[in-house]
């Protein structure tokens, strides 16, 4: 049995999950399923539920599904949780299934972003929904939050609302919405919720509900960490750090009389010119009168704090004042320089809470945003994987056969079935990644032993488990147990990434525990292989030669993900991400252990088209390197701008905020317009023949007709099929969509459906 010991040394300062006393409702025991019906609650024994749990998702008791979590945890408190999944938005009656609960409505988008669950990148609606059952599209409404949010008030107007999940995170304060191509205001504005949880949110819902059950009035909750909530005014006792400018006053300079006449020949015989020697007097005046801020303690306010005789407001009582939505609505600087603070203010060491303005005259209010949550302890993690979960979807999703594996499959629960999450966090700080305004970048690890546990459940209770674990991983693969050498520094650190430029000498590289589970996972009884289906961060990898064989020889299914997203520094340095030269370092290190393991195994590398920083230079790098190196990418991801990322406001501002935001700062090479992106994404389909005329003229464009022609040399060729009718792989032996032209005589090659065998 492995001690529970904490990779990160960061001082958890904050209330344990085990440590509050059941509310009085846990006398009823555990529910095989949260209940969905009035007639799941009798069969409990229940006639209220303390709390009800709105989400677009379906429905699904596995620890990998947000709202599952959090129900089972609260369970876990002594509540008595009930979940309304994917309800019918056009009306509050569906919102009452359950009652009026007792303590507050939690509302969710789901596990995805409503917006990018269901809408492209290029803005087009999708027709399918991994988390509907039967993959069908359209269960959930745009902007899920806000619209359930506005029913359940609808429903029980006097019943608290906190909102959560990763669309409220993501848009706690104002935004720039790809999708109307415009700064929305804070999402607690427009839903109008009590209180907004972002984040894991575990701490914050635990002390909520048992706060809110110890009748403390929801609008008294202001204190716990990781929250946003509306508020009219900062009070007293704060130190308000005043952010929401980048403009700063500079020396006055001498404005010239226009009435007196240059005299080019006073200043030829050494004497003053009149017009100069006003102006100056002049501004000598004014500078004269200028005087240096004289600072006087206040005996209102704590005392400051710090070494020497700088001294510094205390983190616990101060305010970071960003610009106001109006400001950032019609400046895009000002939303840059937004966007920076609010990353520079994610480490939980030394966070300081952010508000910012909605508003003006008497409909002002402030969106306050108190630091984010303490990341949990590896005791605190295991249990909470270590909750009750059924670990399938409802039994209301259940087909005629009572299986989940038919027409109701529901394809995200589908994906994750045999998975082992296993840590939380990621420290690589992607621009273009929402991982880190979410879960933070402080690793938060399980113990190996909890690991184990699950595996062992999965194999003796998951219906269906034919000895592979599909995934051992989370949002990065190989970031088990790394974290920073020193608390000092870790609660100090304000980098948005511990990997970028360059590894952190205060980062821990050593696999060593990785490697251990790996070893003991895959020597359980009945199972058969542990793939490892997360992304893997292969900079990291190549730290550890013993890590990248062990995972290369016994965890690689004949092809391994991997993601260096570009090869031109330009893009890289705006994704923070690494240059391609460490792919090329992991890749010689993958082909030689998969030949010393006597395996033919791929490498299957992932890029972005269009993000900000891509010239149409880079692309056409890109694109050479992949026919360089064998590669045709059948499914390619243009850039996505999710609200709040830094590579959205790169995208909205042209500003970079990854360095000091002024007006005079680095520009960024947008890529804006359907036509560039659909030259971006064409150059990683080089291959396909659709994209040949687009191409031809773009490259004679810039001057690179010598990329065009018929040798292996060239990019692409000089002729064009007669049928460019692109298929994928997936789809080569269907049947072409295309309806064929009127008076065309239907043959088998021409639309007629091949002749049913007898």
């Amino acid at each position: 049995m492995n001690a529970l010991v904490d990779v990160s040394f960061f001082p958890r300062n904050a209330k344990p999950l085990n440590s509050y006393r059941k509310f009085w409702a846990a006398r009823f025991g555990t529910a095989p399923f949260l209940p969905m019906s009035r007639a799941e609650m009798t069969q409990l024994g229940w006639d209220s539920c303390d709390i009800v749990l709105v989400t677009g998702d379906a429905y699904v008791d596995h620890p990998s599904f947000g709202m599952a979590v959090i129900g089972r945890m609260l369970e876990a408190q002594g509540f008595r949780v009930g979940i309304i999944a994917q309800p019918d938005w056009q009306s509050a009656d569906p919102f009452r299934a359950l009652g009026k609960p007792n303590l507050f409505w939690g509302v969710t988008a789901g596990n995805m972003d409503s917006m990018i669950n269901r809408y492209t990148a290029d803005r087009k609606i999708r027709s399918d929904d991994a988390y509907t059952p039967g993959d069908v599209g359209g269960k959930r409404p745009d902007r899920a939050a806000i619209v359930y949010s506005q029913r359940c008030r609808e429903a029980f107007p006097d019943v608290p609302i906190v909102l959560g999940g990763i669309e409220g995170s993501l848009r706690r304060i104002a935004h720039y919405d790809y999708w109307s191509d415009k700064v929305r205001r804070s999402i607690v504005v427009d839903s109008k919720c009590d209180l907004l949880l972002y984040g894991n949110a575990e701490r914050a819902v635990v002390e909520i509900a048992h706060r809110l059950a110890a009748r403390e009035p929801v609008h008294d909750i202001i204190d716990v960490r990781g929250t946003a909530f509306v508020r009219r005014q900062t009070p007293e006792g704060w130190f308000e750090i005043d952010s929401s400018s980048v403009d700063t006053p500079g020396h006055v300079e001498a404005h010239v009389n226009p009435y007196l006449m240059i005299s080019e020949q006073a200043r030829e015989n050494g004497a003053t010119c009149a017009r100069e020697d006003e102006a100056q007097s002049v501004a000598d005046q004014q500078n004269a009168a200028v005087k240096p801020l004289t600072f006087v303690p206040n005996p209102q306010l704590p005392a400051m704090t710090g070494k020497g005789l700088h001294k510094v407001p205390p983190r616990d009582k101060s305010v970071i004042r960003l610009p106001s939505y109006e400001q950032v609505k019609s400046d895009p600087v000002l939303y840059a320089h937004a966007n920076r603070v609010l990353h520079l203010e994610t480490n939980p060491g030394n966070a300081r809470s952010l508000v910012q303005a909605h508003g003006e005259g008497h409909t002002a209010r402030d969106v306050w945003i108190t630091p984010p949550p303490i990341p949990l302890t590896t005791a605190e993690m295991d249990a909470v994987f270590d909750l009750p979960y059924a670990r399938s979807p409802h039994p209301t999703y259940a087909d005629e056969n009572g299986s989940h594996d038919g027409a109701t499959k529901i394809p995200a629960w589908e994906m994750i079935r045999f998975s082992v999450n296993i840590m939380r966090g990621c420290f690589g700080g992607c621009t273009f990644c929402s991982i880190t305004e979410h879960e933070g970048r402080i690793i938060q690890s399980r113990s190996e032993a909890s690991v184990l546990r699950e595996i062992e459940d999965i194999r003796d209770k998951v219906k269906g488990f034919t000895g592979v674990i599909s995934d051992l991983g989370g949002p990065t693969a190989n970031m088990y147990r790394l974290g920073c050498k020193t608390p000092e520094i870790e609660a100090a650190c304000r980098k948005p990434s511990c990997v970028f430029p360059g590894i952190c000498s205060n980062l821990t590289t050593d696999h060593g525990p990785l490697i251990q589970m790996y070893r003991k996972a895959r020597s359980l009884k009945g199972i058969k292989k542990i793939l490892i289906g997360s992304g893997l961060r292969y900079d990291l990898a190549v730290q550890s030669p013993e890590y990248v064989k062990e995972l290369v020889t016994h965890h690689v299914g004949g092809y391994l993900k991997i993601a260096p997203e570009h090869t031109e520094s330009g893009p890289l340095t705006k994704m923070m991400k690494p240059g391609i030269g460490s792919y090329d370092k992991f890749k010689s290190m993958f082909d030689k252990f998969s030949a010393e393991a006597g395996k033919k195994q791929f490498l299957v590398p992932y890029f972005i088209a269009a993000h900000p920083g891509t010239s149409d230079e880079d692309m056409m790098n890109l694109a050479i390197w992949l026919k360089k190196n064998g590669f045709r990418a059948d499914q390619v991801q243009t850039f996505y701008p999710s609200p709040m990322a830094t590579a959205t406001a790169m995208y909205h501002t042209t500003k970079n905020p990854l360095r000091k935001i002024t007006r005079e700062s680095e520009k960024v090479d947008v890529v804006k317009g359907e036509k560039r992106r659909r030259l971006h994404k064409a150059f990683l389909r080089y291959h396909d023949a659709k994209h040949w005329p687009l191409l031809r003229d773009a490259l004679k464009a810039m001057g690179r007709a010598d990329l065009i022609g018929n040798g292996k040399h060239h990019l692409i060729p000089t002729w064009q099929p007669l049928s460019d009718d692109y298929q994928s792989a997936r789809r080569k032996n269907s049947t072409p969509s295309s309806t064929p032209k009127r008076g065309t005589v239907l043959t088998q090659h021409t639309g007629l459906p091949p002749r049913k065998k007898s």
